[in-house]
């Protein structure tokens, strides 16, 4: 395989060289060694008088979406990879979060289903796009949105942690352009709702964190489903963990284009960490997050980003969680409350935060530091994006001084180190004036004792008084049923209709969060086989019981069993 490396400038670059053997591994200070196809590329410079979006080829009506989206310049991932990508080749581009890869492999996707002028068909995309999370697949489907309008042409998301009918849905009525994590994917595919035979564009965004995730066998048995004609793009920080594997077998003699190195960090940013004792941590993130800019944390748990935004909250500061334990629509609930500023805090972890572009966001804090330094140049990147400035700190306690030694030193950076305590002028100086507190909603009021409600634990019906019908009271026929923590009756005033929960008091309320249990068969007091019997209902539930008054029913119950208890 021969990887072509070019700079965006200048005609006499753009020769294809001939084969090749691929260069030997180049001596690295890291310990995570970069593979040799990666090493063969020359740094694309940042240059400031980049061409235009039209002189790189841009096809005019893109051009002009582009516009109306606010983007006029290209950035240098952006001028180095679009001649190629827009020429058909298979493209290989590294670049840092927030680099403008997105727009570098959406521009020639559309432009070459444009050009192209295939039909759209039910059932089989014409490009895809994969990527890792769902946050992700988001953002990049925001991106391309504007462009596929523009150009006539139709866009669909595929994820999990929703429900596939909409999904299924917007692939029966043809799709040109899908975004997808590859786990839905397969299974819309296995269903026989997604062909992948005619897809003639297929990018693979952030590709090494989609290795990190354990995605590159399904992301095989994908790439094998697309034609082998089709022009292929990757985009990626790094090139281990198999990424590498993957550049080798499914990219024709591809171009590489890299506008920094894999563990550079964003030049616009400044690195701080603040060295505290263990006891006042909690105080010092408190007060970095309480500036009047968006500010985003990071726990290494989902536990712990829970907690943290609800002790922020509490204390004044609005603040939401981002982790995999939440639905689809709370994180996008989240999400959306803290693009709106309606939370200042976002508390993520480092899954979860993949994908999220959120415009100034002004401090990135990591409150417990990564494991690893592509993790802290990952989460670090949702700050300095697109040439913005921005500023990331590194909570340190102690015990911790060796590991974040060593990461900062992986990573290419040389942080300023403070020792700070709750109060010390740094950490104002980072986060500006502090923001008015704001009261936290109030918790929602419980349901009043015997008011009407729905309980939602087991046996539970609607209704929060406690039925206190004839459970247990043997029937006309010797048969007896008894039951325990029964189903709460629809009343009011701690009235209840229903048969069951006889083994309870009248009118306590209960939501009904019991569990019933059917009495072993036994005999009644004439001697014969009783056994339990379902019990029947009538609207509500059959029996009826007053608050506060013991029932005939109740007596019965108690007496029958003061009757067991003597046997």
């Amino acid at each position: 395989m021969t990887i072509d490396t070019r700079t965006s400038r200048g005609d006499g670059a753009r020769r294809r060289p001939r084969n090749r053997r691929r260069p030997a591994a180049v001596t690295s200070p890291h310990p995570a060694a970069e593979p040799a196809v990666a090493r063969a590329a020359t740094v694309t410079p940042a240059v400031a008088d980049a061409r235009s979006f039209a002189e790189l080829g841009v096809p005019a009506r893109i051009v002009a979406a582009l516009a109306a989206e606010g983007v006029t310049t290209p950035f240098p991932i952006q001028a180095a990879t679009l001649p190629d990508t827009l020429a058909g080749h298979d493209v290989l581009g590294r670049g840092q979060t927030g680099s403008g890869k997105t727009i570098a492999f959406s521009v020639p996707t559309i432009a070459r289903l444009v050009a192209s002028g295939a039909p759209r068909q039910a059932r089989r995309p014409r490009a895809l796009v994969l990527v890792p999370t769902r946050e992700l697949a988001n953002q990049v489907a925001a991106t391309v949105a504007p462009l596929a309008a523009a150009t006539g042409l139709r866009l669909a998301t595929v994820f999990g942690g929703v429900g596939q009918g909409p999904q299924v849905k917007a692939l029966k009525n043809g799709v040109d352009v899908l975004v997808a994590c590859p786990g839905r994917l397969e299974d819309l595919i296995a269903q026989g709702f997604c062909d992948l035979g005619a897809v003639e564009v297929t990018v693979l965004d952030e590709a090494d964190h989609m290795a990190d995730l354990g995605f590159l066998p399904a992301v095989r048995r994908l790439l094998d489903a697309t034609p082998r004609g089709g022009q292929r793009l990757l985009f990626s920080a790094t090139l281990d963990n198999g990424v590498d594997l993957l550049v080798r077998r499914y990219l024709n003699d591809p171009v590489l284009h890299s506008t920094a190195p894999a563990v550079a960090p964003v030049s616009t940013m400044a690195h701080h960490v603040m060295a505290v004792e263990a006891g006042e941590k909690a105080l010092v993130v408190r007060e970095l997050a309480s500036g009047l800019g968006r500010t985003l944390l990071f726990a290494r748990t989902k536990h712990g980003a829970k907690k943290l935004a609800k002790v922020l909250t509490a204390a004044g500061i609005p603040a939401v969680d981002l982790h995999g334990n939440l639905s689809q629509g709370a994180r996008e609930r989240n999400l959306a409350a803290f693009s709106a500023g309606t939370a200042r805090v976002l508390v993520a972890t480092d899954i979860a935060a993949r994908g999220i572009h959120v415009d100034d966001v002004s401090l990135v804090v990591h409150v417990d530091p990564p494991a690893e330094h592509k993790a802290y140049l990952h989460r670090s990147g949702r700050t300095a994006r697109a040439g913005a400035d921005g500023v990331v700190v590194t909570v340190m306690t102690p015990d911790q001084t060796a590991d974040v030694r060593t990461l900062t030193r992986q990573a290419g950076i040389t942080p300023s180190i403070t020792r700070v305590s709750p109060g010390h002028p740094a950490i104002t100086g980072l986060t500006g004036p502090a923001a008015p507190l704001v009261a936290p909603p109030e918790p929602a009021a419980p349901a009043p004792t015997g008011a009407g409600g729905r309980g939602r634990g087991r046996g539970s019906r609607a209704g929060s008084g406690s039925a206190a019908g004839t459970a247990g009271e043997p029937d006309g026929r010797g048969r007896s049923r008894r039951r325990r923590g029964g189903r709460s009756g629809r009343g009011a005033d701690g009235v209840s209709s229903g048969t069951t929960g006889g083994n309870r008091s009248a009118g306590r309320g209960s939501a009904g969060h019991g569990e019933r249990t059917a009495a072993k068969p036994r005999q009644d007091r004439s001697g014969q086989s009783a056994e339990p019997t379902q019990s029947t209902r009538r609207g509500g539930g059959g029996g009826r019981g007053r608050s506060g008054a013991p029932t005939s029913s109740t007596r019965t119950a108690d007496t029958f069993s003061a009757s067991l208890r003597r046997r």
